[in-house]
């Protein structure tokens, strides 16, 4: 009987979280205006953290810049910093692929196509 207390207890302890694995809030800095464009800046006990700053972009929505960093589960450190706007999200980072560069003729097809923005000739999208 006293096995089976002992095996219960050891349970209930080894089941409990351990206090080592808990990640907490170090610093949180926030501004929120009423317009959308915003400032935040948060950092967490293990390291990680973000910083995001939103402004009003050229046709009326908000756009975003910043960065965030995290470590993996062999400790290697990430970061990305990005800008989010009409053109789209773009991110960089050391450990981010990066494309291969255009073919060559990928330049005169855009020569062509700057070409005949100048001379007014225009295309329709579907």
């Amino acid at each position: 009987m006293k096995f089976v207390l002992f095996v219960c207890l050891a349970a209930v302890a080894l089941a409990r979280p351990q206090e080592e694995n808990l990640v907490e809030v170090t610093f949180d800095d926030r501004v929120h205006e009423e317009d959308g464009t915003f400032n935040v800046q948060v950092e967490l006990s293990d390291g990680s953290a973000q910083t995001a700053i939103g402004s009003v972009g050229a046709e009326g929505q908000v756009n975003m810049e910043g960065s965030y960093r995290f470590t993996d589960a062999d400790g290697i450190v990430y970061e990305v910093r990005y800008i989010a706007n009409e053109n789209g999200f773009q991110p960089q980072g050391d450990h981010l692929p990066v494309a291969p560069p255009a073919p060559a003729h990928v330049a005169e097809l855009l020569r062509i196509a700057e070409e005949q923005r100048a001379a007014g000739i225009t295309f329709e999208r579907k």
